[in-house]
Order: structure tokens, then C-alpha cells, then sequence
């Protein structure tokens, strides 16, 4: 497929404009050879690290589309291990689409939704929004399920779990990644569950004292889901050749 197709579809798709001014991460194609390319291989993975670009290069992925990205807000100076990874980058001819908030937020192939799915959550909505614009789901169980099971559906092989309230849980929200803060929202919503990725210390007392339960399932394993539905969404629209790159970080 043709590159300048690609990235105009991914832009569109992935409603990149939505978020720029909200989204401190660089969002789009951050990396590419100036020269028109085909596309044949596309890589997926969490992170814009050297050990994935290594990867992405050694199985000769022509993009590499990533959830963390290389650029936070600042110009980083071209030395140490940013040096390495935009070499390999370069040695590669390898391009790097980054997209973040829109592959946490997206309706169809965003973190967020695709685990409400996987948990078969019912009369799924919007929840929790980041500057305006919501970026989670929430949901009901058609029965009460428990934090074991959840788990297990999800493939949280080490999560944190606060078990506050109910055993079986009926209502739901689901934030992917660092949304530890994202816990007053779910209990104004009257949850009985909140899924993210990372929890920190203070959750400990505010889900206590609301009788609300929390369930960390680690950041990246929060956020495998999103890439993995896009490279299958690209697969199928496009025939394109797509691989998962997995680095997992226990984290």
C-alpha cells in the first residue's frame, strides 16, 4: 500500500485532530523516509523502545505503529539511547506512527472499548473525560462477575486489586494505563468496578471509604489491546502484512 494512503487513513480514522491539544504525547507519523514507500509489513507494539525497534527492523516492517511514542512535549537532544533507537529507525528505512489518547478513546479499536468487549460489558457508553473529551468506557455485566474472572479474561497475569466492595460486579469502567485519578469519576458514577492499569497508593482510602473495588491490571497490559485491534483493522481492510511485536514490561 501506498505510504502517503496509509498515514492519510490512519490520521482520519484514528480522529487525530481531536486531540492535539489535549494530547502532550506527538501523535501521527514521526519518522519516514521522504521518499514515496509501499507498504508492505506493519509492525504493532506498546512502546517506541530500542528492543521493539530492533524487532520491528529484524522482521522487516516497513512502519511501526506504537502507543508511547518517542516525543512528550519536549525536543529531546539526539545523544545516548534517543540517538540509538532513531538510528536503528534510519538503518531500518523504517517509518514510526505514534498515536496515544486516540488509540485509548477510539470507538472501534481503542484500548478501552476493545476490553469492555472482551468482558462482554452490555449498554457499553462513554466515561470519564480528559480535558472534555471522554477517553474511557463504561458498562454492565449481564451477570455478576468477579475480580478472578475478570482477570483471566483480560490476561492480567500479576494485577493489583483492591477488593473494596461487592464480589460480583455488575457495573463498570475501564481506563487504560496511568488513570488512578480517574477513580473519583467512577465512583460519581456510582461503579462498582474501576479497571485501569497502574493504582496508586492514595486510590487505597478513596476506594475504602467509597466500598468501590479497583482492579490494576498493569500499564502495558492495559494498552496491548488498541494496537493489536488496529494491526487486525488494517489487516482486513487493506490485506496488509501485520505483526504484533510483544515487549512486555511486568509494569
Amino acid at each position: 500500500m501506498n505510504a502517503h494512503d496509509l498515514i492519510t487513513y490512519l490520521d482520519s480514522y484514528l480522529q487525530l485532530d481531536t486531540y492535539r491539544s489535549i494530547d502532550y504525547s506527538l501523535n501521527g507519523l514521526v519518522f519516514s523516509s521522504p521518499d514515496e514507500r509501499i507498504i508492505r509489513r506493519v509492525g504493532v507494539a506498546v512502546d517506541a523502545s530500542l528492543s521493539t525497534f530492533e524487532h520491528a527492523a529484524k522482521t522487516a516492517c516497513d512502519l511501526l505503529i506504537v502507543h508511547h511514542g518517542l516525543f512528550w512535549g519536549a525536543p529531546l537532544a539526539i545523544t545516548g539511547s534517543h540517538y540509538r533507537r532513531l538510528k536503528t529507525l534510519f538503518d531500518a528505512n523504517m517509518g514510526l506512527y505514534v498515536a496515544h489518547l486516540p488509540l485509548d478513546a477510539h470507538p472501534e479499536v481503542g484500548n478501552n472499548i476493545q476490553m469492555a468487549k472482551a468482558l462482554g460489558l452490555e449498554a457499553i457508553e462513554s466515561f470519564s473525560p480528559y480535558k472534555g473529551i471522554p477517553i474511557g468506557y463504561m458498562g454492565r455485566f449481564a451477570q455478576g462477575r468477579d475480580a478472578v474472572w475478570i482477570c483471566e479474561r483480560l490476561g492480567f497475569d500479576d494485577p493489583t486489586i483492591l477488593d473494596m466492595g461487592k464480589r460480583a460486579f455488575e457495573r463498570v469502567g475501564i481506563v487504560s494505563g496511568g488513570a488512578s485519578d480517574d477513580l473519583g469519576e467512577a465512583i460519581a458514577q456510582g461503579l462498582d468496578l474501576f479497571i485501569t492499569g497502574e493504582v496508586k497508593h492514595q486510590a487505597y482510602h478513596e476506594a475504602s471509604e467509597a466500598a468501590i473495588s479497583v482492579i490494576g491490571g498493569g500499564h502495558y497490559n492495559t494498552e496491548v489491546f488498541g494496537v493489536r485491534a488496529l494491526g487486525e483493522h488494517l489487516r482486513a481492510r487493506f490485506g496488509l502484512d501485520v505483526t504484533f511485536i510483544a515487549n512486555p514490561t511486568g509494569l
